[in-house]
C-alpha cells in the first residue's frame, strides 16, 4: 500500500469516472487502473463497484476511503515538520537592547518569538547606545536596539517603529492641568532626567531645544525612568516616558500623562 494508491482511490471517487481521476492525477488510465486494482488485491476487498454508472464505492470502499483521507492528511503534516524544521533558528542570539526601552518592548514580542523558534537561545543585555556599539564591534552581541544612530554609522539599521515622547506630571506641578504641554512650558520646572550617555536623554534635550541640561532644572540623576516616575508621583517635577510605557500605566498613572505640542 503507498500514499499514491491512496491519492488515486480519492480521486476516483472525487470525480467518479477513471479516466477523469486519471487525468486529475496526471497519469495513465490504465496505470491508475492498475494500481487501484493492485490496492483491491492487497486488501482482499473491492473498492468500486465498477458496474455501476457513475462508478460508487462499495460500503467497505467508502471505510477505506475515509481512512485514507486521514492518513494522507497526517502525511501532509509531516512534511510541514520537516519544512518548518529546515527554516527553524537555532543557537545563541545576544541581543543588547536600551534600558529605557527593555521593560516596554521586550514583553511585546519576547514571548512569542521563544514560541516561534523554541530552539534559539535569546540571552538579552541591557546596555547604553554606546555599550550596544562597543559590543557590536567586538562581536559580543549579535544585533542591539536602541534609539537613533547617525546615517553614517558603520552599522547596519533596520526602523522598528517610531514613538512620541510624553511629559509625567505631577498633580502640584502649574502645568498639571495643561491638556498639552509646550517646550518652553519646561524652562521653570523641576525635570527628572537619565544620566549622560543615554540616548534617551539626548533626544530629549534636542527636543527641549536646549543647548544643554542646566544644575537648575535638574535635581539629580539617576540610571532609571521608573524611579523618576515614582518621584513624579509622589508630587514633584516632571519626566519623559516613551509611548510605548502608557499601556502598561493604571488610570491614576495615565492621569499624569500630558502630549507635547508639535513643533
Amino acid at each position: 500500500m503507498t500514499l499514491q494508491q491512496l491519492e488515486y482511490i480519492l480521486a476516483v471517487n472525487q470525480f467518479r469516472h477513471f479516466a477523469k481521476a486519471a487525468e486529475h492525477c496526471r497519469v495513465t488510465q490504465p496505470t491508475l487502473s492498475a494500481m487501484i486494482q493492485k490496492l483491491e488485491d492487497e486488501l482482499d476487498t473491492k473498492i468500486f463497484d465498477r458496474n455501476q454508472q457513475p462508478i460508487c464505492p462499495t460500503p467497505v470502499g467508502r471505510l477505506v476511503i475515509e481512512q485514507a483521507r486521514i492518513v494522507l492528511e497526517q502525511a501532509g503534516h509531516i512534511k510541514d515538520i520537516i519544512e518548518e524544521e529546515k527554516h527553524s533558528l537555532s543557537g545563541v542570539f545576544k541581543l543588547g537592547i536600551l534600558p529605557t526601552i527593555a521593560p516596554y518592548l521586550l514583553p511585546r514580542f519576547f514571548p512569542q518569538l521563544m514560541k516561534k523558534y523554541p530552539k534559539l537561545d535569546i540571552r538579552v543585555t541591557e546596555m547604553k547606545t554606546k555599550d550596544i556599539k562597543q559590543a557590536l564591534i567586538k562581536g559580543e552581541i549579535d544585533a542591539g536596539i536602541i534609539a537613533t544612530l547617525p546615517e553614517k554609522d558603520d552599522f547596519r539599521q533596520i526602523p522598528l517603529f517610531y514613538e512620541q515622547f510624553y511629559a509625567y506630571i505631577a498633580r502640584e506641578s502649574k502645568l498639571f492641568d495643561n491638556k498639552i504641554i509646550r517646550t518652553s512650558d519646561l524652562s521653570d520646572e523641576q525635570l527628572w532626567m537619565l544620566d549622560e550617555g543615554h540616548c534617551f536623554r539626548d533626544q530629549l534635550v534636542r527636543f527641549c531645544q536646549m543647548k544643554a541640561a542646566q544644575a537648575s532644572q535638574i535635581a539629580y540623576h539617576l540610571g532609571s525612568m521608573e524611579t523618576f516616575m515614582r518621584m513624579v508621583e509622589s508630587g514633584k517635577g516632571v519626566t519623559f516616558i516613551p509611548e510605548l510605557a502608557i499601556d502598561q500605566l493604571n488610570e491614576t498613572q495615565k492621569e499624569l500623562v500630558r502630549p507635547f505640542a508639535i513643533p
